[in-house]
C-alpha cells in the first residue's frame, strides 16, 4: 500500500516539476533581453558623449592668427573677453553690441530680480476667450453682441527676451468648421516692453436687440457670418526697471526676489473690423436694419497714449502675483454707420492684466486673466467692444 502511495506522487510531481522548468527558460530570456536593451541604450549614450568630449578636449592649433576664434569654437574654447582670439570685426562688433544692450536695458537690481539662468522656454497653453459689442448703430436701436466661449489651445516658443505664440480652437481642430486662432509676438526686457498681436473669429455670435420703434422688449437670436478681426502693437517703458520685473509675471524669463511695482507709459496702435454678411442676416436681424440699409461695419484705427502701474507680489519662494493696469487715451479714426461714412474722435480705453505664476527648478505654471475695454462715442452714436480671456499654461525653461 505504501508502495502504491509513493508511486503516486511521484507521478502527480513529476509532471509538476518539469511544466515549471518548462516554463522558467520562457521567462528568462525577456528579463535578459530587457537588460540587454538597457545596457545597449546606456552604452550607445556613453559613447557620444565620450565622442564629444574627445573631440572637445582633442589637441588643436593654438597659433593665435586671425583663424584661432574659430578653432577655439570647435573646440568650445571662446572667449569674448580675450582680445587675442583674433575675432572678425563684424563679429566683434555683434558681440559689443549686445554687451551695451544687456547692461543698458537688461540690468536689474539682484536683491530684487534675479535670472533664470535658462535662455529658452516652450510653453503650452488654454486660452479661453469672449468677445463683447455694444452700440446704437441705427437711432433707437440699441444692440449687444457676445460671442460664445471660445477655447483655444497653442504652444508658445522664446529665447532671451522675444517670444511667438499660436493658438487656434479646439472645435477647428476637432470638427473643423470657421476660424478662431491667435499669433503673438512679444518682446520684453527690463527697461520697456513691445507686443504685437493678431486673432480671428469668425464663429457665431449671440445678438440681443432692443428697437424702440417697434416696442421696448429685448430681442434675441444666433447670428452667423460675422467675421472679427483685430491686430495690435502696444510698447511701454517701466520707470522702476531696476526692480520690478514683468518679465517673471508673463514671459517667465526672470525671478523676483521681493515685492516691487513700477509706473510705465508708452502708446499703442490697434486695428479692429466686423464685418457682417448680409446674405447670412437671420430674419430677427432684419426687423432692427431699416430697409435699403447695409449691415453696419466696424471698421477703425486706435491711436493711443497709454499710461499705468504694474506690481508684483511676491507671496513665496515660488509663487507670485502680478497686477497691471493700463488705461489709454487717444484718437480714433472710425467708419462706423455705414460704409463710406467717416468718423474720428476722442477713444477711451482701459486694459486690465492678472497672472499668477507658480515655479519649480525649471519648470513652472501659471493663471492669467486679460481684459481689454474700447469706448467711442460720436453724436448719436456709440460703440463700446471688449476682449475678456482667461488662459492656464505651463511650460519648461531649457
Amino acid at each position: 500500500m505504501k508502495r502504491f502511495y509513493l508511486i503516486l506522487i511521484l507521478v502527480l510531481c513529476v509532471p509538476a516539476l518539469s511544466w515549471s522548468q518548462d516554463v522558467a527558460p520562457d521567462t528568462v530570456p525577456e528579463a535578459i533581453d530587457s537588460v540587454q536593451q538597457l545596457s545597449k541604450f546606456q552604452q550607445l549614450k556613453q559613447n557620444i558623449t565620450q565622442r564629444i568630449n574627445d573631440k572637445l578636449n582633442e589637441p588643436y592649433d593654438t597659433t593665435r592668427d586671425n583663424r584661432y576664434w574659430w578653432r577655439a569654437m570647435k573646440h568650445g574654447k571662446v572667449n569674448f573677453k580675450d582680445s587675442t582670439m583674433g575675432y572678425p570685426k563684424f563679429l566683434m562688433f555683434c558681440y559689443k553690441t549686445y554687451v551695451w544692450g544687456d547692461k543698458a536695458f537688461n540690468s536689474y537690481d539682484s536683491a530684487y530680480v534675479k535670472p533664470t539662468g535658462k535662455n529658452w522656454k516652450l510653453i503650452l497653453k488654454s486660452n479661453n476667450w469672449i468677445d463683447s459689442y455694444v452700440g446704437i448703430p441705427f437711432k433707437d436701436v440699441r444692440v449687444l453682441m457676445n460671442s460664445n466661449l471660445v477655447s483655444n489651445i497653442g504652444v508658445s516658443l522664446s529665447f532671451m527676451a522675444v517670444s511667438l505664440g499660436y493658438s487656434i480652437c479646439i472645435s477647428n481642430l476637432i470638427h473643423g468648421g470657421d476660424i478662431s486662432n491667435k499669433v503673438d509676438f512679444s518682446f520684453t526686457c527690463a527697461r520697456f516692453t513691445a507686443d504685437a498681436y493678431y486673432w480671428e473669429n469668425q464663429n457665431d455670435i449671440n445678438v440681443y436687440y432692443t428697437d424702440k420703434n417697434l416696442d421696448d422688449e429685448r430681442h434675441k437670436f444666433r447670428q452667423s457670418g460675422i467675421s472679427r478681426k483685430a491686430m495690435g502693437l502696444t510698447a511701454y517703458y517701466f520707470f522702476n526697471n531696476r526692480r520690478y520685473a514683468q518679465a517673471a509675471a508673463y514671459c517667465f524669463s526672470k525671478y523676483q526676489k521681493r515685492s516691487a511695482g513700477s509706473f510705465l507709459a508708452g502708446f499703442s496702435l490697434q486695428h479692429y473690423d466686423v464685418k457682417i454678411d448680409g446674405d447670412q442676416l437671420v430674419d430677427d436681424a432684419r426687423y432692427y436694419i431699416p430697409e435699403g440699409v447695409e449691415p453696419p461695419r466696424i471698421l477703425y484705427n486706435d491711436y493711443c497714449l497709454l499710461v499705468g502701474y504694474g506690481h508684483n507680489f511676491v507671496l513665496g519662494p515660488k509663487w507670485l502675483l502680478n497686477l497691471t493696469v493700463t488705461p489709454y487715451l487717444g484718437y480714433r479714426y472710425n467708419i462706423f454707420a455705414q460704409p463710406g461714412e467717416k468718423h474720428g474722435a476722442l477713444s477711451l480705453n482701459v486694459r486690465a492684466r492678472v497672472g499668477a505664476v507658480y515655479n519649480h527648478k525649471n519648470f513652472f505654471m501659471g493663471l492669467q486673466a486679460y481684459a481689454d475695454h474700447h469706448r467711442y462715442k460720436k453724436n448719436d452714436s456709440h460703440l463700446y467692444n471688449s476682449m475678456l480671456e482667461f488662459s492656464a499654461l505651463a511650460g519648461i525653461r531649457f
